[in-house]
């Protein structure tokens, strides 16, 4: 190979490194991506409460489980779970031929003694009429002593034969006033108004008396139901406001405690305390817990909206003193109600992003 044609091989390589050079210094000075609108806050030191935390279990305050008061069939079911009813309305129909029969005959019973009182009085006007007749005859020596006391007796016993009869009919109309009672339990209505929360019967189902048909809870009103331990019950007081947190309906608030069961559960040592809760989303079962508070710390907390989960790491985006983000492992506390305790990787007077972190990258810069 000549020397003119190994220049003309080494001058092409040469300009493609010095491109290739280029292009890699362009990339290194290429200016970061910039994040725009994402909130930042300063971390500070706060006190953090200390205590402890009881779990429990989210109940309507006021339900109602409505069970059958006579034997019969289930012969309509007007409602499902979830259903929204009003007190007084319709919910169940049982057909007791028996109760039936009973009350039609407590009703011809008063009837009878209806019409038996009709009778007494019909005998007692006439015996008044002759009582008062052969009174007027006595005084005139035109009968004897003997007559005028036998009319005297036919009218008392008149008199008490309406009230015999009277208290037959208030008897008979007590009979059928029940026997019409026991027939109207045929017709199950609803005790208030809420939400059916579960069905135990269906159409054609043979009941007894006690036996559950249905649960309607009132809505709106719901407690926390936790078990406190009997070391702790004490610093529990009627009327004390606790922190409460219901991750599944997202309520995080304070809570009034609305009663304390004077006794303690042999088995677990607890004692159950009922906090009013309040907050949309609730519903009966849900897993709650209760802070009862013993004294403060030290320590930081973030917003949970600046904590960042991803392949089981915990992290928070660090904004340092250029405005650059940096993404930081860090070690969680408790909850805070909206917030979060941060026991490491972060110290006071570092700015952290609190919203928007889905947007940010590493070496972004935050405006």
């Amino acid at each position: 190979m000549t020397r003119g044609k190994l220049c003309v091989m080494i001058l092409p390589a040469v300009l493609a490194m010095a491109g290739c050079g280029a292009k890699e210094g362009a990339k290194e000075t290429a200016a970061p991506a910039v994040v725009t609108g994402v909130p930042t806050e300063a971390v500070a030191a706060v006190a953090i409460p200390e205590g402890t935390e009881a779990v429990g279990t989210v109940r309507a305050r006021n339900a109602a489980v409505i069970a059958a008061r006579l034997a019969g069939t289930v012969s309509g079911i007007f409602v499902r779970e979830g259903d929204r009813v009003g007190k007084g309305k319709l919910l169940v129909t049982l057909d007791a031929a028996e109760s039936a029969a009973q009350a039609a005959g407590a009703r011809a019973t008063e009837d009878e003694a209806r019409r038996g009182v009709d009778e007494a009085r019909a005998h007692q006007r006439l015996a008044d009429t002759t009582f008062a007749r052969y009174q007027n005859l006595y005084a005139e020596q035109a009968v004897t002593r003997q007559e005028f006391d036998n009319r005297r007796a036919d009218k008392e016993v008149a008199d008490q034969g309406v009230e015999r009869a009277v208290a037959r009919l208030a008897a008979a109309r007590e009979g059928a006033r029940a026997a019409g009672m026991v027939a109207g339990y045929g017709r199950i209505t609803a005790p208030l108004t809420g939400v059916v929360t579960a069905r135990q019967a269906e159409r054609g189902m043979t009941v007894f008396p006690g036996s559950p048909l249905l649960t309607v809870e009132e809505m709106g009103s719901y407690r926390l139901e936790a078990a406190v331990p009997e070391s702790e019950i004490g610093r529990v007081k009627i009327g004390a406001r606790l922190p409460v947190a219901v991750e599944g309906a997202g309520v995080a608030a304070t809570g009034r405690v609305a009663e304390v069961v004077p006794a303690a559960d042999p088995g677990s040592r607890t004692f159950t305390v009922k906090v009013d809760l309040s907050g949309s989303g609730l519903r009966s079962g849900m897993f709650g817990r209760v802070f009862i508070p013993t004294g403060e710390r030290n320590g930081i907390s973030v917003p949970k909206g600046a904590v960042v989960e991803r392949g089981g790491l915990t992290s928070v985006w660090v904004v340092d003193g250029r405005g650059i983000a940096r993404m930081r492992l860090v070690k969680c506390g408790k909850p805070l109600g909206g917030r979060i305790e941060i026991l490491s990787g972060v110290t006071a007077g570092e700015r952290v992003v609190t919203g928007g972190t889905e947007n940010v990258v590493e070496g972004a810069r935050i405006q």
